[in-house]
């Protein structure tokens, strides 16, 4: 965390959204990728956690679990899972 970055220097590999939620799948050169999640609140996105690194086919239910968990929506948990697994 205390690494800094220019903006440029970080690459959005996809934004997904449903509903009030949103992800950011996002590359650093100081960092593994990561997904960003987001939660719209009286219309400000709020932070809510972030998921790093790599997975495989075979971890998609967990990580579908692990997005609800937060309180992302299945579908956007579901989209989610499938891009970091690529």
């Amino acid at each position: 965390m205390d690494n800094k970055v220019k903006p440029a220097r970080v690459k959005f590999i996809t934004i997904m959204e449903n509903g009030n939620w949103s992800a950011a799948y996002v590359s650093t050169p100081v960092s593994d990728d990561g997904v960003m999640f987001f939660q719209t609140v009286d219309g400000k996105k709020q932070f809510r956690d972030v998921w790093g690194g790599y997975a495989e086919p075979s971890e998609k239910p967990e990580l579908v679990s692990w997005a609800k968990k937060l309180g992302a929506p299945q579908d956007l948990a579901k989209c989610f899972a499938e891009q970091v697994t690529e």
